[in-house]
């Protein structure tokens, strides 16, 4: 499922250093279905190239108000009246007071003004271009026409400034348009917590015990829970992924820590996956100082961890009353895979297991790919064979809402 499938989104990219994340935010919308139209500014242009954006759109570029090859439309026109939607991305300081004052003296400005498509816009600026008066007072008069704003993001600025000025980033920007032309979506309404990452179980300050998770696969549900509607808490222990943007992030280290921050929000949510590789085992103390080479041999003493999964199992059963979250754990195996699902499932009250054979190829950690069997109490509901991470997060999805939706 696309969520922006049949609809074209124009995409104008301004000429700031952050012109280059115009390419992924492209990529990211054509990915969920849309097909794109890219304007650059004579700027932009010389931050990236239009064979660039040409390329991942699969559509030619605009870049001059003149430059007209189909003699039966007029470009600007055209494009913009075949847009479902408009998205600026980075806006400038410049093409937001064009917008704000009906300047048109390019083909973005002039497509902008003969568009009656809703429009986003997402600023990126130096911190004190942001603030300016100017910029505030053409930001506010953009708004109250109906013009919908990505807030910039605070952090490092290319200008060596830190503030709040930086370019939303991709994920975040093409979430605010499949929330204005998606409608309502599988998980619209909805409060999902996820965890994802590989807990850290520390022995003294520079060693750990750990485990290969990448973080992926909880990276993708959140991405596509996002992506459906859902409200998303993303729980995220050692990864060295980047999170999806557009979501709450909570960071963990240990198996301990995770389970105080899923146990205590568990009324909250509607729906908990248990994404994570969360470690069986902690050293039974851990040294405040590093621990020096003395000895031929060392021992390590470890204790369980407590069971996040069985933990939110438990506490259904003994809530009837209360907001019943939907429950869906993994198991990552090497064998028996349906005997070892069901078990789990059962055992630790979950609505549905994934489970993977991380011995199979392309089913492993750290890989986009994945090859999964989802399980619910009548045994196997869905097997998906190898498939981009992505995918099987957005059929996990589709059939956790459905089973949400009859409950």
């Amino acid at each position: 499922m696309k969520p922006l499938a049949g609809k074209t989104v124009v995409l104008g990219i301004s000429g700031g250093i952050a012109a280059y994340k115009g390419a992924a935010l492209c990529s990211k919308l054509v990915a969920m279905g849309a097909s794109v139209r890219v304007v650059m500014t004579e700027g932009a242009a010389k931050f990236v190239t239009p064979l660039t954006l040409q390329t991942l759109s699969r559509h030619p570029v605009a870049t001059d108000v003149f430059d007209e090859r189909d003699p039966s439309v007029v470009q600007h026109i055209d494009w913009a009246d075949a847009a479902d939607a408009v998205v600026v991305a980075p806006a400038t300081a410049n093409i937001i007071g064009k917008m704000a004052n009906g300047i048109a003296d390019d083909m973005l400005s002039t497509m902008l003004l003969a568009t009656t498509a809703p429009v986003i816009v997402a600023p990126a600026m130096n911190v004190h271009m942001w603030e300016h008066p100017a910029v505030m007072d053409n930001v506010t008069k953009l708004a109250s026409r109906g013009v919908r704003f990505v807030e910039p993001g605070t952090g490092q600025l290319a200008c060596g400034y830190v503030g709040k000025g930086r370019l939303a980033e991709p994920d975040e920007i093409a979430g605010a348009v499949a929330a204005l032309l998606a409608g309502p979506q599988p998980l619209s309404g909805r409060k999902v917590l996820i965890t994802a990452g590989g807990t850290v179980e520390r022995i003294d300050p520079v060693r750990y015990i750990t485990n290969d998770s990448s973080g992926k696969m909880g990276f993708a549900l959140a991405e596509a829970a996002r992506d459906f509607g859902a409200d998303v808490t993303l729980v995220c222990a050692r990864t060295d992924e980047k999170p999806p943007g557009g979501v709450e992030i909570v960071r963990v280290e240990s198996a301990l820590d995770m389970y105080e921050a899923v146990t205590g929000r568990l009324s909250a949510f509607d729906a908990i996956v248990k994404a994570a590789a969360v470690a069986d085992y902690r050293p039974l103390s851990k040294e405040d100082k590093k621990i020096k080479k003395k000895e031929d041999k060392l021992s390590l003493e470890l204790v369980k961890n407590p069971d996040i999964l069985q933990a939110v199992g438990e506490w259904k059963a003994s809530h009837p009353g209360e907001r019943q979250p939907f429950v869906i754990g993994f198991a990552a195996e090497t064998g028996d895979l349906e005997k070892f699902a069901m078990d789990k499932l059962r055992r630790k009250n979950s609505d549905l297991i994934v489970a993977n054979d991380v011995s199979e190829q392309g089913a492993g950690f750290a890989v986009d790919t994945n090859v999964v069997s989802i399980y619910g109490p009548e045994g196997l509901v869905e097997h998906i064979p190898l498939s981009a991470k992505r995918t099987v997060a957005e059929r996990i999805w589709q059939i956790a809402a459905e089973r949400m939706t009859r409950e």
